[in-house]
């Protein structure tokens, strides 16, 4: 399984973007490669929170019944991953170790949430992100759909 970031849908969602192509051959790719692409809620709660956000900001102006179709057709293509009380100690481990400080603090929660799950890697376009937390492979959309 490999973990879908956020950044990766709100490209797939919108083909005016200019990276849409690159990350629909990406999770093209890996499928093909028999890989399983998968999302956890707070990457849902995030294309939520980024999707309703005004363009001045960085969001994509979108109501939220369009967030909610969007949100529909995410369920449909990718498998979604449980929650559990248990993610919460994995995240408190990694961000106490890895002294990880304001909104990195997401991203350590889906590091905890791929650990939970089983998962040892995640396409994303915020490779840097993820370079601290030693067994989380990072793949870079841009680079594999280039591949």
């Amino acid at each position: 399984m490999i973990l879908v970031d956020t950044n990766i849908l709100l490209r797939m969602a919108r083909p005016s973007h200019s990276m849409h192509s690159a990350v629909v051959s990406a999770v093209s790719l890996l499928t093909e490669r028999g890989e399983t692409p998968c999302v956890v809620p707070q990457v849902l709660y995030e294309y939520w929170a980024a999707g309703t956000r005004p363009a001045q900001v960085n969001g994509l102006a979108l109501s939220a019944a369009e967030v909610d179709t969007d949100i529909a057709k995410i369920l449909q293509r990718f498998r979604l991953l449980p929650d559990d009380p248990a993610i919460f100690d994995i995240w408190l481990r990694l961000a106490a170790l890895h002294q990880v400080l304001g909104k990195n603090a997401y991203d350590a929660r889906l590091v905890a949430a791929m650990d939970f799950h089983g998962i040892a890697a995640i396409l994303t376009f915020n490779v840097g992100d993820f370079a601290r937390f030693a067994g989380v492979t990072v793949i870079d959309s841009a680079s594999i759909a280039a591949a």
